[in-house]
């Protein structure tokens, strides 16, 4: 059985835990170390793919097609592997499970309850995953905050799991706020000693003290912290401000983290550094290499398209820069505006809100020879666009029609009769060939992206898109589908219908994204 490691947060959620089992992850790794990290919600909702942004942030798809919890992004994007979809627990999946099992009289007639049922459901999918990933040490990040109502049996299960092994087989990572007051001038401890409390009375005890703050612990936080939560000082870590996320694994390896959990868990010795990491780390504080807009319309808060965000990062950290990025709300575009940019993503989303500033977005790009890259809904509305305004055509997708347009996006013929929302899209990993630019950034005949999406480019109107300029430069197998756009005499204007960044990392950037901040720089 492999090493167990919970992170757990106290007094707000947001605080990053999904950063923490990240950076605790990567500095494990370097030690030849097999990671599996899983996270638990505790929402109802079977998986986050009909939430709004607004409500939850950006949805992350795994290649195996599930819609997942955005940390999982932070993990990809740390560690370079590959995400599972049972790796992502909520309330909502383990609940239907355990009612079909009930219904199916798998319970031979018991009393259905939380403890043993519900707990041991959790397990059984946390060993599982372990046991198919052949995992040396399981990361379970716990959503939400302790003393949340909804993630109490997902805590039960880890106090169970941490009762059955032995003490070297499992450690516990506690998140929590360790606010300054400006009007005393310090640090104040009280909300992390209440929240270990809370912790204690649910029967678990931290071995780890991670206190979020502005500012590096002080020696006397870090005194209080060890003495009223029960860890040793060198255990109390400082996890402050800090202005990229990618120098987390640093700051936690500069406080030896790996080192502690390694000697409690009796890990190998490490065999790997840091140094192409913290090169990298170092570019993203130099000039930015290009200035990019993403017009859409998830603009109120930060995590709608973290992952584009994340991708540019990695391109620009690549080519030895940072990047500078903003985002444009394209229901007020002033075409102005774009002027003061080297290019443009319109990215993926759903719907009518917006729609016609990002086709003059892409028409000002078409006409001035800016990088463009289009993602999902942007290339389909590249498509809307060139429509309208190179071939003539009263053009409109069926997502937002509005009378008898040329409807040159349609929804998919297989998605016609789905009823239920959840999890029915074209979700997952799908190959498309290649051709003309798209093959040479690549550098392949085939390539693999991930996907979420239920509308298409119509094929009826591939002919005529390509006999006018639009090269249709990917397609599946089948020629049905185009999966790339890209347009002939322009630096760079290419569509996708996937989202290559969502299988972007810090050390190994998506080459469409790449490309990109290279034309743009």
């Amino acid at each position: 059985m492999p090493k167990w490691i919970f992170i757990t947060g106290g007094v707000l959620s947001g605080l990053g835990k999904g950063l923490v089992s990240a950076s605790v992850s990567k500095l494990l790794q370097k030690r030849g170390l097999e990671m599996v990290p899983i996270k638990c919600d505790g929402y109802l909702n079977v998986d986050p793919g009909t939430m709004n942004p607004h409500e939850h942030g950006e949805v992350f798809v795994l290649e195996d097609g599930t819609e997942v919890d955005m940390d999982f992004g932070h993990y990809e994007r740390f560690l370079g592997t590959e995400g599972k979809g049972e790796w992502n627990l909520t309330s909502g999946k383990i609940f239907k499970e355990v009612i079909r099992k009930e219904r199916e009289g798998e319970y031979l007639g018991k009393t259905v309850q939380m403890v043993p049922h519900v707990t041991d459901e959790i397990k059984k999918c946390w060993k599982n995953s372990a046991e198919d990933a052949e995992a040396d040490v399981v990361a379970i990040e716990i959503g939400g905050t302790v003393g949340d109502m909804e993630n109490q049996f997902y805590l039960e299960a880890a106090r169970q799991i941490i009762a059955e092994e032995n003490e070297e087989e499992t450690y516990l990572i506690h998140t929590t706020l360790v606010p300054y007051l400006e009007t005393t001038g310090e640090q104040k401890t009280k909300p992390t000693q209440h929240s270990v409390k809370e912790l204690r009375q649910v029967g678990l005890s931290p071995d780890m003290v991670v206190g979020r703050s502005e500012k590096e612990l002080s020696d006397s936080t870090v005194d209080k912290i060890s003495l009223f939560c029960d860890v040793s000082e060198k255990e109390v870590v400082s996890d402050p401000n800090l202005e990229h996320v990618y120098e987390l694994p640093l700051e936690f390896d500069r406080q030896n983290v790996g080192e502690i959990i390694g000697s409690s868990l009796n890990l190998p010795k490490r065999n790997g550094g840091l140094d192409k990491w913290r090169q990298r780390v170092e570019s993203l504080s130099k000039d930015p290499v290009a200035k990019i807009a993403i017009c859409g319309k998830y603009m109120e808060i930060d995590d709608s398209y973290v992952s584009v965000e994340e991708a540019l990062k990695h391109s620009a950290a690549e080519l030895g820069g940072s990047i500078e990025i903003e985002q444009v709300d394209t229901e007020n575009l002033d075409l102005e505006e774009l002027e003061r940019f080297d290019g443009v993503i319109v990215p993926g989303g759903f719907g009518s809100r917006g729609v016609e500033g990002k086709i003059d977005a892409i028409e000002y790009c078409r006409e001035n020879n800016i990088p463009f890259l289009g993602l999902c809904y942007g290339m389909q509305l590249m498509v809307v666009e060139f429509s309208r305004n190179v071939l003539g055509l009263d053009a409109a997708s069926e997502e937002f029609e509005s009378g008898e347009e040329h409807l040159v996006v349609a929804e998919m013929p297989e998605q016609k009769d789905i009823d239920e929302k959840g999890g029915t899209m074209r979700l997952g990993g799908y190959t498309a060939e290649l051709e003309g630019k798209v093959k040479q950034i690549y550098g392949k005949q085939e390539v693999s992206e991930r996907h979420r999406h239920r509308f298409e480019v119509k094929p009826d109107y591939h002919e005529q898109l390509e006999q006018n300029g639009l090269k249709l430069s990917g397609k599946q197998k089948d020629g049905e589908l185009a999966e790339f756009a890209e347009l002939e005499n322009h630096p760079f204007m290419v569509g996708t219908q996937a989202h290559p960044e969502f299988k972007s990392s810090f050390e190994n950037p998506s080459p469409l994204f790449l490309e990109f901040v290279r034309e743009s720089s």
